[in-house]
């Protein structure tokens, strides 16, 4: 394909090609920086939501007894990111078919989208609130916990399983609004979630009984209360809603066959894509797990968590970036949408480049913050954030070309894509070196460093080639 002229410079409000509403007035600057401030704040909210797990379950003891806390917590993390796995995939196929209905003007096809994507995100929670009542004890074992970090985990888990179907339909409610160009209606349902889960989880962990002092529970509970607060705000406020947007109607919340099957089609790769991922990251932290290195479970979720600071950012601007695809491509215009990802594209590297340069200058201290006193931790997670800093472009470019070809509808092709590095890397790679006893905390970090290098690769010579923007949604 003859290749388009990439410069952000080149639009101007008023151009052949104008989406909807205040976003047609705006250079593509503007475009990406208002769509990208909502979500910004929403991630920034979200990642001093896990924080507070964290600081919470940091000071739930001290000395020995503070290890199988953190490692239960790690698991713990890893299980909630499983509960938006179904969720996820629904919330992309929502926002695909939204931003493409929007750009087109289809305002019923758009509240289709909407109503349709609220019961589907409740199912798709369900579907894993019984996946993980069932297989809890399962996953425990295969990790190899102690028998200490094994009962706070089994605690946490069984409780967070029960925010499934509420997180779920709010997921797919908050992907439409943002499919449509709204971002702030989502920013603030999940500023709802974040502040009721934070003081909830601190009066159930340190409040007076019978109230307090739950435990890891007590953190589980109080992220379901928050989610059922959002879900309250967010549907309350699309009811009461006047102005222009999307907003319920009776037909909407209707089954419509053909509705849920455009939304299935796209968000099918999605769901088997992020659950081949969360298979492969759970041999991954199976062989962090299982190493010689007593608390590395605890000290990888540590740096996963600060590494959040950067890649939280990242994900802000592939929203905006996304919706923002979606909507040109529904608008006829092909080279629009590219511009819209070249420019996300710097801008998210530039973020993130920064953001690991303060890695590289403050892990001990920001660890620290985490474990207060906790020589261990600090030792093993600080070479973490180095090589998390170094790889810190690559990640970018994952993320922006993997979510604004997922926001095209071109699941399919990152599934095959993503798979195929992760496989060899996190799988094939992982298993000889830890049969030999090869490897590290901070081996595992490298190795999973070079599968992002390589996909990085990969998906921009995949954004170059321009096939992406051909898919149907």
């Amino acid at each position: 394909m003859n290749e388009p002229n990439t410069s952000v410079e080149a639009y101007e409000p008023g151009s052949a090609v104008k989406l909807p509403g205040k976003l047609g007035e705006m250079s593509l600057t503007m475009q990406v920086l208002t769509l990208a401030m909502w979500p910004l704040l929403e991630q920034v909210l979200a990642f001093f939501v896990g924080m507070t797990d964290i600081l919470i379950a940091g000071r739930m003891a001290t000395g020995a007894e503070r290890i199988p806390i953190m490692d239960a917590m790690a698991l713990g993390g890893y299980v909630a990111w499983f509960l938006f796995i179904f969720q996820g995939a629904v919330a992309t196929g929502v926002m695909a078919l939204v931003s493409r209905a929007t750009g087109a003007r289809d305002s019923k096809l758009a509240s289709l989208g909407l109503g349709q994507g609220l019961w589907l995100g409740a199912l798709a929670g369900f579907a894993a609130f019984l996946v993980l009542q069932a297989g809890t004890d399962l996953l425990i074992h295969w990790m190899g916990l102690t028998p200490e970090a094994a009962v706070h985990a089994e605690n946490y888990i069984r409780v967070l399983a029960w925010s499934g179907p509420i997180a779920g339909a709010n997921f797919a409610v908050n992907a439409a609004l943002r499919g449509s160009g709204d971002t702030k209606t989502p920013f603030i349902s999940m500023l709802v979630v974040n502040v009721v889960n934070v003081f909830t989880s601190v009066l159930f962990v340190f409040g007076p009984e019978p109230i307090g002092g739950m435990g890891v529970q007590g953190i589980a509970l109080g992220t379901v209360v928050g989610w059922i607060a959002g879900l309250a705000m967010v549907v309350g406020q699309l009811a009461f809603r006047k102005s222009e947007g999307l907003r319920w109607s009776r037909e909407a919340l209707v089954f419509h066959a053909d509705t849920i099957l455009r939304i299935w089609r796209v968000g099918v790769p999605q769901a088997i894509e992020v659950a081949g991922m969360w298979l492969i990251h759970s041999y991954g932290l199976r062989v962090i797990s299982n190493l010689n290195q007593e608390g590395a479970l605890g000290a990888h979720f540590m740096a996963v968590r600060l590494e959040s600071m950067s890649f939280l950012p990242g994900f802000a601007i592939a929203a905006a970036a996304a919706a923002l695809t979606g909507q040109y491509l529904g608008a006829g215009s092909k080279e629009m949408a590219v511009k819209v990802v070249r420019f996300a594209w710097k801008l998210a590297a530039s973020v993130m480049f920064v953001m690991g340069v303060c890695f590289v200058l403050g892990r001990e201290a920001l660890i620290g913050i985490l474990a207060p006193g906790s020589e261990l931790h600090v030792t093993l997670a600080a070479p973490l954030l180095l090589v998390c800093a170094i790889t810190q472009p690559f990640f970018a470019t994952c993320i922006m070309l993997k979510t604004t070809m997922r926001g095209a509808g071109a699941t399919r092709l990152v599934m095959r894509w993503a798979f195929s590095s992760m496989l060899f890397y996190r799988i094939g790679v992982l298993w000889v070196l830890s049969s030999f006893n090869l490897i590290s905390l901070t081996g595992v970090w490298i190795v999973l460093s070079l599968d992002l290098v390589t996909q990085a690769i990969v998906f921009s010579r995949l954004h170059f080639k321009g096939h992406w923007l051909d898919t149907k949604v």
